[in-house]
Formats: structure tokens, sequence, C-alpha cells
């Protein structure tokens, strides 16, 4: 079912809502019912004028899901070595997805990457990462893991109802179906994986046909990534890490000290952490040690590499995104010169 026009259409709605109401309530998926369920109505009813009735359908037909809560548990980021966890994006088949991508969008990447001054083969390695260029876009029901994880993930409870507010604001925004939308077991959505709040503040309309739509509109999918990295300060032109070239006796305390470059490339060069290339000595830098399969590596993160951590808030992700980029532009590039 489209929602058009969804705060005026005022028969469709309450249509919509007497049929979920109707419905036979399940203890396990009923979150009318759940403590919580009054405060959360309210806010959306006062704050935000929708219908009392049309809310508490929708979360009438939420269910809970055990196995998002079980994946909340143990994100691969807090379990997996770099080495491994580089296996899982850094393979020769994504890297040819990749390409395929980038011949098959190249307008479109240009284009994003003259409005918004961020590398094509950036946005290639964000999607590449998040979902294969859209081939894995989650198979949970948005509303079931922001309802699961606001309701019955205590630790999260407050973001995650959060988010739920925003999703369905969004969906009122973008006139689309709240119960259609499938992504990630945290709720995230389309080719780059954007969290509700996230799609309302950097979503963009790159096809200019009315409508935001990055779950399965590629074309506005590009452009919102792009848009993602440009409002968070990407500074086009200048480099993502560096190779750590370390003197004999260093502090291990200077490395993984934090995501944000704070100490210069100048201080980290008296701390005997040197780089492998030529780097601005006033520019901001942090000091990484990854458990790689072949030993320790030892790498200089710069500003941009601080950006990609914006998406997703790990150091291994951003290599990864940023390793996948390189090697995805290397083979495009010389394919594209070879034809």
């Amino acid at each position: 079912m489209k929602f058009l026009n969804l705060m005026s259409a005022v028969c469709l709605r309450h249509a919509f809502a007497a049929t979920l109401l109707a419905l036979p309530a399940l203890a396990s998926a009923d979150y009318r019912q759940h403590a919580l369920a009054d405060e959360f109505v309210n806010k959306m009813v006062e704050e935000h004028s929708f219908d009392r009735d049309w809310v508490e359908g929708i979360l009438a037909e939420a269910e809970k899901k055990q196995s998002i809560i079980d994946a909340m548990e143990r994100p691969a980021e807090s379990v997996m070595t770099w080495g491994r966890y580089r296996k899982i994006f850094i393979q020769d088949s994504r890297i040819d997805q990749g390409v395929a991508f980038w011949k098959e969008h190249a307008d479109t990447l240009a284009r994003a990457e003259k409005e918004f001054g961020v590398p094509a083969e950036m946005i290639v390695g964000i999607i590449g990462v998040e979902t294969r260029y859209g081939r894995n876009k989650g198979s949970y029901r948005v509303v079931d893991a922001l309802a699961t994880l606001g309701f019955d993930f205590p630790r999260r409870s407050k973001f995650f109802l959060g988010q739920l507010e925003q999703y369905l604001l969004m969906v009122r925004e973008q006139d689309f179906d709240p119960l259609s939308f499938k992504g990630s077991y945290a709720g995230a959505m389309g080719y780059g994986q954007f969290i509700p709040s996230s799609y309302r503040a950097y979503a963009v309309d790159f096809d200019d046909d009315g409508q935001a739509d990055i779950v399965t509109n590629v074309v506005d999918a590009i452009g919102s990534v792009a848009n993602y990295f440009a409002r968070h300060g990407w500074r086009n032109g200048e480099p993502v890490v560096a190779g750590a070239v370390l003197s004999e006796s260093v502090d291990d305390s200077l490395f993984n000290a934090g995501l944000k470059p704070v100490k210069t490339i100048a201080d980290l060069k008296k701390a005997g952490i040197g780089s492998d290339r030529k780097l601005a000595a006033d520019a901001k830098a942090t000091a990484m040690k990854l458990d790689g399969d072949d030993g320790d590596e030892y790498w200089v993160g710069l500003h941009n590499f601080y950006v990609i951590t914006r998406y997703n808030h790990s150091a291994m992700y951003a290599m990864a995104a940023h390793q996948l980029s390189q090697m995805v532009a290397a083979k495009y590039h010389s394919e594209v010169a070879s034809n």
C-alpha cells in the first residue's frame, strides 16, 4: 500500500489503522501494550501531529525479533581481528562487482564527485562495503528492527526509539509505506545503509523525481553517500592514510588512542612515528596499530580517514572501505584505459 499524502488522506489513514487494530494481538509482537508505548505515541501525536490510531496501528504490526537483539550483542568489529575483518570486504569478487557498478553508473558518479567534491571511488567503496553494491540491503523490516531495539533492548532503548520516531517522520515526508522497507538488524536502509536520522539529514533527491529514495533508486543513493561525506567535512584531494614508519622505541600508548586526529604529523614524528609518504607537518593525524594476518600493521590516519569513521565509528571499517575503494579504482581505471 502506498501512503500518499499521509496526513491529509484521512479516510485512507483511518481505514488502515482500523484494519491493523482489528488484527489478533500477539503478546510478543503487539507493541501497543509495551510500558513505553504510551509515551512514544503521545510524542508522535503531540510533537509531530500524527494520528494516534495510525501510530498505534504501526506498533501493532511491528514484531519483536530476538535475532536482532542477538546480533546487537555481537557486532563484527568487536570480535574480529583486522586480518579476518579485511577478508570479508577485500575480495576479488567484490572488487570486480565494484568495477562493474562504476561502469554502469559512471555518469552519476562523475556528477556526484563534481557536485560534492567526494571521489567516485570513495562512494563506490562505501556502497561496496555496506551492501555489495545493493545486493545485500538487509532482510529485516525496518519497523521491526527499530521497535525491537527501542522497546526490548534497554541498553540502547532511547537511541532506537529516537530512530523509530525519525523513521515515521521520514516515511511521511517521502510518502513511503512504513511497513514495506527492509534493512539491517539495526534499522539501516538502502545501498548506503542510512539509519533514519541520517536518511532525513543527508539523503538527497539526486535525480529530481521529487523523492529521496536511497533504497530502490541507485542515483539517489550515490548522491546521498557523496552528500554525507561532504557534510562531514571531506577534503577533496587530501590523503586518507599513510603507512607508519617507526623508530626502534615507540610508546605503545600512542596507538589507537582515538579515531579523531589530535596530534600533528610533527608531534608523531618527534615521538618516533614517521610516515611512508610526505605529509604536511601541521596536518592532524592519529596513529593506529591493527592486527593483520602477517602481524601488526602500523598506520597514520588523517582527516579524511576520520571522516570515513563518521559513517561507522570503527578504524577497521574505515580502513576496509578505503582499501576497497583504492583497489576498485585501480582496476577500473586500468580497464577503461585499455579500452
